[in-house]
C-alpha cells in the first residue's frame, strides 16, 4: 500500500475508533462522578488506538461484518489505558505528563488515579459483556454466544497474571535484581507486558469472526512476533533514534544502566532479530486468504517506526 494512502486510511480508522469510544463512555454523574470523570479523562487523552484497530482489521480479514466486535474494541482500549494510568502513578513510574497532558493522578490525585485505573479495568469487562446477544428465557441460544464467551476468556487471561500483569510483575522485580538479566527474562517481560494485548486484540478479532483453532494459534504467534519486535525496536531507537523525532531523550537506557535486548545482544543482532520476527509475522498473515493489506501495513508501521 502506498505510504500516503496508508496514512490517510490510518487517520480515518483512528478517527472512527475515537467516535466509537465516546459511545461507550460512562455518564459523569452520581456520587461516583469524580472517578468516572478521571476514567473518561484518561481514555480520551489520545493515542494511536492500535489495539482496537488490530482487532477490527483481523475480524474483517476472517469475514466478520457485524457490530459484535465493537464492545471488545472499546474494552481492550480501556484495559490498555488503565495500565498506562497505573504506570504513571508515583509508586510506579511517577510521571506527571503523558502525550503532552497532565497524567490522571497528577490531575485527580494518586488515590483517584488508582481508582480510575481500577474502574477502567472493571468497566472494560462490563463493556465487553454487552457483546452477548439479547436472549429471552426459552429461546434457543444465539450461535454467537460461544464466540463471545471464548473472546472474553482471551481478554481476561491476556490482561491478567498470565499476561500483562505478569509481565509488569517481572519488569518491577527486574529493576531490583542485582545479577544481570537473561535473554529469557527480557523476552518474558516483552511477551507479557507488550505482546499479550496485541495477541488479545488479534485473536479476539479472529475468534468473533469464526476462525479455526489452527488459524487462531497462527495469529497468536504472529502477534507475539510483532510485540517482541516492537519492544526490541524500542530499545534500538533508544540507541540510534532522533530525540526530536521521538519526542524524548535518547540514551536513557544506558544512563540508567537498564538491561535490554540490545545491551545483551548488540545493535546489529538486534536489528536482524527485528527483521526475522517481522518477516515471520508477515508470512503468517500472507498465509490467510482474507483481505489484509492494511493490516499488514499496520503491523509493519508499528514495528518499523522511528518514533
Amino acid at each position: 500500500m502506498e505510504e500516503t494512502l496508508f496514512r490517510q486510511e490510518l487517520q480515518k480508522r483512528t478517527a472512527a475508533i475515537e467516535e466509537l469510544l465516546k459511545e461507550y463512555l460512562p455518564a459523569e454523574e452520581g456520587y461516583q462522578k469524580t472517578v468516572i470523570e478521571a476514567m473518561n479523562y484518561s481514555l480520551m487523552a489520545g493515542g494511536k488506538r492500535l489495539r482496537p484497530m488490530l482487532m477490527q482489521e483481523t475480524y474483517k480479514m476472517f469475514g466478520g461484518d457485524g457490530d459484535i466486535i465493537e464492545p471488545f474494541m472499546a474494552a481492550i482500549e480501556m484495559i490498555h489505558t488503565y495500565s498506562l494510568v497505573h504506570d504513571d502513578l508515583p509508586a510506579m513510574d511517577n510521571d506527571e505528563y503523558r502525550r503532552g497532558r497532565k497524567t490522571t493522578w497528577s490531575v485527580y490525585g494518586d488515590g483517584m488515579g488508582v481508582l480510575a485505573g481500577d474502574g477502567l479495568l472493571n468497566y472494560a469487562f462490563e463493556t465487553a459483556f454487552r457483546a452477548f446477544p439479547a436472549c429471552t428465557s426459552g429461546e434457543p441460544v444465539d450461535p454467537n454466544y460461544p464466540r463471545v464467551a471464548a473472546a472474553l476468556n482471551i481478554l481476561a487471561r491476556k490482561a491478567g497474571i498470565y499476561g500483562m500483569i505478569g509481565g509488569q510483575n517481572a519488569d518491577i522485580e527486574a529493576e531490583k535484581q542485582a545479577e544481570p538479566l537473561t535473554t529469557e527474562q527480557i523476552l518474558f517481560i516483552h511477551a507479557n507486558k507488550t505482546a499479550a494485548l496485541i495477541q488479545s486484540a488479534m485473536t479476539i478479532g479472529a475468534t468473533l469472526a469464526g476462525a479455526t483453532d489452527e488459524e487462531i494459534a497462527a495469529l497468536e504467534l504472529c502477534a507475539y512476533n510483532v510485540g517482541i519486535a516492537f519492544q526490541i525496536q524500542d530499545d534500538i531507537l533508544d540507541v540510534i533514534g532522533d530525540s526530536k523525532e521521538l519526542g524524548k531523550a535518547t540514551g536513557s537506557d544506558a544512563q540508567n544502566h537498564k538491561q535490554t535486548y540490545v545491551t545483551l545482544h548488540g545493535l546489529e543482532e538486534s536489528v536482524r532479530e527485528v527483521e526475522r520476527l517481522t518477516g515471520e509475522a508477515v508470512a503468517i498473515l500472507d498465509s490467510f486468504s482474507g483481505e489484509h493489506e492494511f493490516l499488514k501495513e499496520l503491523l509493519l508501521h508499528l514495528v518499523h517506526r522511528t518514533k
